[in-house]
């Protein structure tokens, strides 16, 4: 539930661009994220005590389920103020099942802060972060965190790392003690200590660094002033020169290679512990850029391929991209923005450049996860929401009418795993759609499908801790009672061999008779191509206002397939020759003769059934390494690669999604609950012919 207060200032460029961070907290799960989050909001002033995640108090997760499960779903946004900087920040989850809210939040921020577990170092999911941020070229500094766990290791996650993550890393802090007598952190750049007491308003006692630690100290001070001097001119002039290089010039220079991607400032402490946490907040100003330090965002003006430019600058024309819907039950529907140019008050007009349309603003909200401070207007740098937008989608471009821009949208992955769910009585019907409605506009991977034949509504996802965290929501929050099906693998088909079709309709009813006639040619693609139509027509035999119509048929035909009416994919369909009639032909009649003739040509091109292969990695004591492989191959696994990792191994393997249902629960079973697993969608492959039967025989009779 969100709670809402009214700002009565009046709202002015307070903070100045280059005063500003937009950041993101990511990491693989149970990394700590949260706890980080809950301890930078305490140390800036934002929040007066700080809440557990295994206690379910959190500021940032407030959801239900998120403090039932102790796990981030869905990303939480906040500001804060530390230095007269302000910082708007998203802590994000690290479940796989929700990638798509790390990568709508990482599209829009400027920084991110990339936590890591001292003790498992590099994981799966953090690699799959990682490349979501070099995918959106966003600059990011690294804290490893739990440094007072047993195991902790931080020069063996640098090395991860660098192996890995393909990091050029610049290590700035050593651990002062090790483990459980963790007591602080040596600051390599200023050459310094700092001890934490661990009470929560207590401030850092600066002392020299100890004895034994001052090798080491100086031997990774020079490490960082060598490879800062690779990434940055003015620190190579200096170290050429053999100059003295103090503190400030290596912050400097280190600003300098971080914004650029040349290097990664890495810190470490103990978030439960409240050690390293004020250093973070420095390094997030000090390192991460404002949005002055990043290039101006790209777009282009609607139907035109001509690119434009937008400059974070209040004066500039208006253009915001929403990345995020939330349905509150209070206010409706909360627009996210990410505010590039100019400004924008509530009660204003904007355009939506993608949809055409014209909405008017209700309201603008600063917001605090499920906490909003109404605001007067948004400006160039912002991050915020909007009440009153009811056509605007996630990657909708939002700007100033006379200067219209589409800015780059956001792709995401398609869903692998449906369940079928039915209201359990009439009544429940219609609040069951309207519910599905919106939580589809809130999660982009969530999608909602009615079978006509069936009478049943499909809800597709990317995994199953995701499907069941939206049923909750249905019974709970939206009050609707429904009966959910085990989970269904979407399963696609496709062809093999090149095949040559015809398809003829014609029918005859006393008036204007239907005629339609085509030869279709169809081929198999690469995988993941999709679908392709091509018109080889010569010299008119089928007029060209038909050809459209055609393919619509082709298309509705490949829809289902004629194995076990899976969509057909990864094909191109070429319409070669046909006829047709001057009086009795029709678009009708030649959509027809083309999901025919498409029909009679899958028919003939060997047909296959796809089941999706999902991308496995195993984290497993060793002790257990053998069971764990047992499983594996009971379940059609295909061992890719084993990597021992101290006392751990890792296992990489495929496994089809179908086998992957109950994995976690056997899992734990077999290791007594200390192996992990992570998973994401990596391809689609061809099933054996007696895998395919038993489809077809499952599909046969759920229709």
């Amino acid at each position: 539930m969100l709670k809402e207060r009214t700002e009565a200032r009046v709202m002015s460029r307070t903070n100045p661009l280059e005063r500003i961070r937009n950041i993101g907290i990511i990491a693989h799960i149970d990394a700590g994220k949260t706890t980080v989050t809950e301890m930078i909001l305490h140390h800036s002033g934002r929040t007066y005590k700080i809440g557990r995640v295994d206690d379910g108090t959190t500021e940032m997760d407030w959801m239900d389920q998120e403090r039932e499960r102790g796990i981030t779903i869905t990303a939480a946004a906040t500001s804060c103020d530390w230095r007269e900087h302000r910082i708007n920040l998203i802590d994000t989850p690290g479940h796989v099942d929700f990638t798509a809210e790390v990568e709508r939040s990482l599209r829009v921020l400027d920084g991110g802060v990339v936590i890591f577990d001292g003790v498992a170092g590099v994981e799966s999911q953090s690699e799959m972060v990682w490349h979501l941020a070099d995918k959106y070229s966003v600059p990011r500094i690294c804290f490893v965190n739990k440094m007072d766990r047993v195991g902790a290791n931080l020069l063996r996650t640098v090395d991860m790392m660098k192996k890995r993550l393909n990091a050029n890393v610049g290590l700035t802090q050593l651990p002062l003690g090790s483990e459980s007598s963790l007591t602080g952190i040596i600051d390599i750049i200023e050459e310094k200590a700092y001890v934490f007491s661990g009470e929560l308003n207590s401030e850092p006692t600066e002392i020299p660094i100890p004895d034994e630690s001052r090798d080491m100290a100086a031997r990774h001070r020079r490490a960082l002033i060598e490879n800062l001097a690779e990434a940055d001119d003015e620190i190579m002039l200096a170290y050429i020169a053999d100059e003295e290089i103090d503190a400030t010039s290596i912050k400097a220079g280190l600003r300098r290679a971080t914004i650029s991607a040349r290097i990664v400032p890495v810190l470490c402490g103990s978030a439960l512990k409240n050690t390293g946490i004020q250093p973070v907040l420095d390094a997030i100003v000090d390192y991460l850029p404002s949005p002055l330090d990043v290039p101006p965002i790209h777009g282009f003006a609607p139907g035109s391929a001509l690119e434009e430019l937008r400059y974070p600058d209040d004066n500039a024309p208006f253009s915001a991209l929403a990345f995020k819907i939330v349905t509150d039950p209070f206010v409706g529907r909360l627009v996210y923005l990410r505010v590039y140019s100019g400004r924008i008050k509530s009660g204003a007009q904007v355009y939506n450049a993608v949809t055409g349309k014209t909405e008017r603003i209700g309201r603008l909200y600063q917001m605090h996860a499920n906490d909003r401070v109404e605001i007067p207007e948004i400006e160039a740098g912002s991050i915020a929401a909007a009440v009153g937008l009811r056509n605007a989608s996630t990657g909708d471009t939002l700007c100033d009418a006379k200067r219209p821009i589409i800015l780059e949208s956001i792709t995401f992955p398609e869903p692998v795993i449906s369940v079928a769910i039915e209201p359990k009585s009439r009544g429940d019907q219609d609040r069951i759609v309207d519910a599905l409605a919106k939580l589809s506009e809130e999660d982009p991977t969530f999608k909602v499908q009615y079978n006509q034949e069936t009478g049943q509504t499909l809800i597709s996802g990317m995994g199953e801790l995701q499907l069941e965290v939206i049923v909750t929501r249905l019974l709970r929050e939206f009050k609707v009672k429904a009966k959910v099906s085990r989970p269904r693998v979407a399963y696609k088909e496709t062809v093999t061999i090149p095949a040559r079709g015809e398809g003829r309709f014609v029918r005859q009813t006393g008036g204007r008779g239907q005629y339609g006639h085509v030869w279709l040619e169809i081929e198999p693609l690469q995988p993941g191509t999709g679908f392709e139509f091509v018109n080889r027509i010569q010299g008119g035999v089928v007029p060209r206002e038909y050809i459209p119509a055609v393919e619509t048929g082709v298309k509705q035909t490949l829809a289902e397939g004629v194995i076990a009416g899976y969509p057909v994919v990864d094909v191109r369909a070429a319409i070669v020759d046909g006829s047709y009639h001057e009086v009795d032909s029709s678009e009708p009649a030649f959509k027809m003769a083309g999901a025919i003739a498409a029909r009679e040509c899958v028919r003939k091109a060997a047909p296959v059934i796809l089941e999706p292969i999902m991308k496995l990695e195993v984290t497993t004591p060793q002790e257990f390494l053998g069971d764990v492989i047992a499983g594996l191959n009971a379940r059609r696994g295909n061992i890719d690669g084993i990597e021992p990792c101290d006392a751990l191994t890792v296992i990489q393997c495929y496994l089809p999604l179908a086998e992957s249902f109950g994995y976690a629960t056997d899992l734990r079973s077999i290791s007594q609950g200390r192996a992990s697993f992570f998973m994401e969608f990596d391809r689609y492959q061809a099933v054996s012919k007696e895998l395919a039967d038993g489809i077809v025989e499952k599909y046969r009779a759920w229709r």
